[in-house]
């Protein structure tokens, strides 16, 4: 099956929607419109394409890792967009709606962010458009990643800590959507993951498609015209993931999310509702929302992209899930054997390969390597002593 448009109300099976304040309707309603409209226009299309290779660098290259591989007896491709500008997959999918935003007329980006990856990105498409950009960002994560929003000040943005709950990504996106409500006429709110209301699931995910085209004709040219056995990588919001799932979900190759064992929400939630969508969620048995926790900022999140939660009722795809000190010999171990230095977020992919070496034995495993590791040096630093 290839990913597949979701229905008139923005589903995916039972999950998606679009759970929003009377006040916000007619915004995802312009904001579908627009990219409908945007995303069949060849000029559009176009230029989007221009900046994906001039500016951010694409296609981003596949790395096979001899030494780890021979290491765990499993062929790891990796994908690296740890190698875009900014470090990280975010660029795909914020120089796409910023380009929608000034289609549409906006002047300023509006952005929540966990480990500061998406913020950074935003910044930067903002900087380059000459827009306005405020980023949300919880107290917790502005602390454990001073490099981020040092880099976001730099690029012109301001960086507004979020401090009520938590004080991490869930609780920034409540901040970034109250802003948006305030100021939807001159304002896009360029959310950073395959969630929220409708359409931003669905529009994210087609901004992260390059990712999925790009490997699957790289791995195409490498395995001889056929696919790797295992495609994976992290979830948080989901939106790495998806973006390389969709090469190969018209495929015979397994897809296989990786989770954080503290915010594993396709393992351990029930359906709910969250901004703005209805998605496997965290909760207790009163509803309420609980708390996720991950060594990683990026993965801190209660919820799961709509799609992902439809992929897993279906079968289609499965959701493991790694504990922090996992992560942690995974992130050393790729460092060692290969030179590269991940970001605690595709470590997560990375820790499920190693605890799960023996089932994978001989296969051939695709990792989309989602961002590099230098926003997580100071932290391991401390973990690593």
């Amino acid at each position: 099956m290839a990913l597949a448009e979701p229905s008139s109300s923005g589903r995916f099976g039972e999950f998606g929607g679009r759970y929003v304040p009377e006040t916000l309707v007619p915004a995802c309603q312009e904001l579908e419109r627009a990219f409908r409209s945007a995303w069949g226009d060849p000029t559009f299309r176009s230029e989007l394409d221009g900046l994906l290779a001039d500016y951010a660098g694409r296609p981003s290259p596949l790395t096979e890792c001899h030494r780890l591989s021979e290491e765990l007896g499993v062929r790891v491709l990796l994908k690296r967009e740890d190698l875009n500008h900014t470090g990280s997959h975010k660029i795909n999918n914020v120089l796409g709606q910023a380009l929608l935003a000034k289609r549409m007329g906006k002047t300023r980006l509006v952005a929540e962010t966990g480990a500061g990856q998406h913020g950074v990105a935003s910044a930067t498409a903002a900087a380059l458009m000459g827009m306005e950009c405020m980023v949300y960002m919880g107290e917790v994560d502005m602390a454990r990643q001073a490099l981020n929003v040092f880099r976001m000040r730099l690029l012109g943005a301001e960086v507004v800590p979020a401090v009520s709950g938590s004080r991490t990504l869930k609780d920034a996106v409540n901040e970034a959507m109250r802003d948006w409500v305030a100021t939807v006429e001159t304002t896009h709110y360029c959310l950073g993951s395959v969630m929220g209301p409708h359409p931003y699931p669905w529009m994210v995910r087609e901004f992260h498609t390059v990712i999925g085209v790009e490997a699957r004709a790289q791995c195409e040219a490498l395995l001889d015209g056929g696919v790797p056995d295992v495609v994976t990588a992290c979830v948080g919001g989901g939106s790495n993931a998806i973006g390389i799932f969709s090469g190969f979900a018209d495929t015979e190759a397994e897809l296989v999310g990786v989770e954080p064992a503290g915010g594993a929400a396709v393992g351990r939630g029930v359906p709910g509702v969250v901004h703005g969508m209805k998605s496997y969620l965290m909760q207790d048995e009163f509803g309420q929302v609980q708390e996720a926790h991950s060594i990683s900022a990026g993965l801190d999140y209660p919820g799961v992209g709509p799609e992902h939660s439809f992929l897993s009722s279906i079968g289609r795809a499965r959701y493991e899930a790694v504990t922090d000190e996992q992560v942690v010999d995974a992130f050393q171990l790729l460092s060692r054997t290969e030179g590269i230095i991940p970001a605690l977020e595709p470590a997560h992919a990375l820790a499920w390969i190693s605890r799960d070496r023996d089932l994978l034995a001989g296969r051939t495993v695709l990792l989309n390597m989602s961002g590099r590791g230098d926003k997580d040096v100071a932290q391991m630093m401390e973990i690593l002593g």
